[in-house]
């Protein structure tokens, strides 16, 4: 029996290698993020790899947007038992530049996106007994200069899992979440942009400052995921794994 995971934000970045590395275990993968038409380069790797996939366009932060999407998994690949949580945008700044609207968006595709989802799968997940959610934080969830919205969010995040594991777990269902350190993406190219500074610079100045003495990158994210959806992984649940290069980087 073929499984079907839910990536979000799977359309590039940490999204897109976790989706891929969901479908090389085994998993049909709905590639979920705003635009479908961006997803095309994910579902098409998986594809092109013998594995199968769809593109699914939805804005997690809407309820009736969260709910056509998974209906839409639901009629081409099957009921979702595997959640992916990735979604997420920055709206960096100083707490006193920074705008009402900044706070909200991010926190709306964060935590809103990430309960909106797991809400619409976990019934199918308790309809089968079985089930894996694997939520993004990130070590910003410990405090980072400019982002007390995304910081929040990330916090959030991980009480939000310890929550869905107790709730959940009676039903075969685990929650856990990893949080990435400094990880190459467009989202810390960008971080980079607004500080003014080339990337590559940006980048082997986080990694002289990381114990392994280098920056991650989406891969090894995803390597954390594969092993959270896991059979292997039924014991454990509730946790949150600092994929950082170090103890906090």
């Amino acid at each position: 029996m073929t499984r079907t995971a839910i990536v979000t934000g799977a359309a590039r970045g940490i999204g897109a290698a976790t989706a891929q590395r969901l479908a090389s275990d085994g998993f049909a993968v709905a590639v979920l993020d705003l635009d479908d038409a961006a997803c095309a380069a994910t579902v098409g790797s998986i594809l092109d790899a013998g594995g199968r996939a769809i593109a699914v366009g939805a804005n997690v932060a809407d309820a009736a947007s969260v709910e056509r999407a998974v209906a839409r998994v639901v009629d081409e690949l099957g009921a979702p038992t595997v959640l992916v949580n990735n979604a997420g945008i920055i709206r960096d700044n100083l707490l006193f530049k920074m705008t009402e609207d900044d706070w909200d968006a991010v926190l709306a595709v964060h935590l809103r996106g990430a309960f909106l989802m797991s809400r619409a799968v976990q019934e199918h997940q308790v309809a089968a007994r079985w089930g894996r959610i694997v939520n993004l934080s990130s070590t910003s969830a410990l405090g980072n200069r400019g982002q007390a919205n995304y910081a929040a969010a990330k916090a959030g995040m991980q009480g939000f899992t310890k929550t869905l594991a107790i709730e959940l777990g009676r039903y075969g269902i685990t929650a856990n979440a990893i949080a990435p350190g400094f990880i190459v993406t467009d989202m810390t190219r960008s971080t980079a942009e607004r500080m003014g500074v080339p990337f590559e610079d940006f980048v082997q100045h986080a990694a002289a400052e990381i114990p392994v003495q280098r920056a991650g990158t989406p891969d090894d994210i995803a390597a954390a995921a594969s092993y959270f959806c896991s059979e292997e992984a039924g014991f454990v649940s509730g946790q949150v794994l600092y994929v950082a290069g170090g103890p906090r980087a």
